[in-house]
């Protein structure tokens, strides 16, 4: 799972970049004056900034489920081994071992 989160944040990580090159790239060899230009690259650090909250935001939804995940499997694994310990099958079965 770590190693998909890893490739999912690189690839987020190369889009935003080539966008921002991108937009670079074209405002430099756009015709336009100064202060149309200032307004432009104004506009377009603000739509960057919210983009980047927004994946912030979406980042950290992600590592909550993950740590969610995390201990439930943990919780689980816990609860099995008590059961194997104790030999116990569970409550749905009505107990241990016929003997």
């Amino acid at each position: 799972m770590a190693k998909e989160n890893d490739a999912a944040g690189t690839v987020m990580l190369a889009f935003v970049l080539g966008t921002l090159t991108g937009a670079a790239v074209a405002l430099l060899m756009a015709p336009a004056t100064g202060e149309d230009t200032r307004r432009l690259l104004a506009d377009r650090a603000r739509d960057g900034r919210e983009r980047a909250n927004d994946a912030a935001r979406q980042g950290r939804e992600l590592v909550n489920r993950g740590k969610e995940t995390i201990a439930t499997a943990i919780e689980r694994g816990r609860e099995a081994y008590e059961q194997a310990r104790t030999g116990n099958t569970g409550p749905a079965t009505g107990g241990g071992a016929d003997l």
